[in-house]
């Protein structure tokens, strides 16, 4: 049986007579409009309750103009608050750079196709997927470095993190890993590529010298090192990578 996807909640906070925004997602099940007002107080007091994953707001509100609203909404919800899509016919360049510099998602100047809303809210729950799936990796490569002693706060902890980051995501960087994986995170970290080759192995000679040597080899199921055998930086790398790819 196909597991059914929960519906994108949507409030409208605008005056939603004769809107085709409204009415086209009104009538599509993957989403649900679960309110909507042209009274910035009462959009408060609705998103409180209903919860929408976005706020689709006019900056021109009666009672409390929209980006009032929206920094209401963030002092109040923190990161609850939902993502803000502004729609409005002001589209002074003013009104625009204050919307994001606030935080909203996109700022869109009315008239807005309906389709061309929609594919900004698959971007943005795309990209929230793909924050979600980050902080899912680092927290196993995390687990995986704690795992076989190497400290967090030594700056090779991080050079390797952000390594095996990269090789998960192209494991075709490994073989290239003087000319492309080195100056990535030397760029990235500020430093040099000799800094972080040197700062990689050393956290492998702290997590060795520590005498974890065994529970690598447990981590990955058979034996990988003997007690006088010592990675290299892109073989410890790789090992690592390939089981994050593996496990998905």
């Amino acid at each position: 049986m196909e597991e059914q996807k929960e519906t994108i909640r949507l409030y409208f906070a605008d005056n939603t007579e004769d809107n085709q925004l409204y009415d086209y997602f009104k009538n599509k099940p993957e989403y649900e409009v679960v309110g909507e007002s042209a009274d910035g107080i009462q959009v408060i007091e609705d998103v409180h309750e209903l919860k929408p994953n976005f706020l689709i707001s006019e900056v021109v509100l009666s009672g409390m103009d929209g980006f009032k609203v929206f920094e209401t909404l963030k002092n109040e919800m923190g990161k609850d608050c939902p993502k803000v899509i502004f729609i409005s016919n002001l589209s002074h360049s003013g009104f625009v750079s204050k919307a994001l510099k606030e935080g909203a998602s996109y700022f869109m100047v009315k008239p807005v196709m309906p389709e061309n809303l929609e594919e900004r809210i698959q971007d943005l729950m795309n990209l929230g997927l793909h924050e979600d799936n980050n902080k899912a990796l680092d927290e196993k490569i995390a687990s995986i470095f704690i795992s076989i002693g190497i400290p967090a706060h030594i700056k090779g902890y991080q050079f390797l993190r952000e390594a095996v980051k990269l090789a998960v995501e192209e494991p075709e960087i490994i073989s290239q890993i003087t000319k492309r994986l080195y100056p990535t995170i030397a760029e990235k970290f500020e430093t040099s590529s000799s800094k972080v080759e040197r700062g990689m192995r050393h956290a492998i000679e702290v997590a060795w010298n520590r005498g974890k040597i065994e529970n690598i080899n447990n981590i990955f199921g058979f034996k990988v090192y003997g007690s006088n055998e010592k990675p290299t930086n892109s073989e410890l790398i790789a090992l690592i990578a390939d089981k994050m790819i593996m496990e998905g």
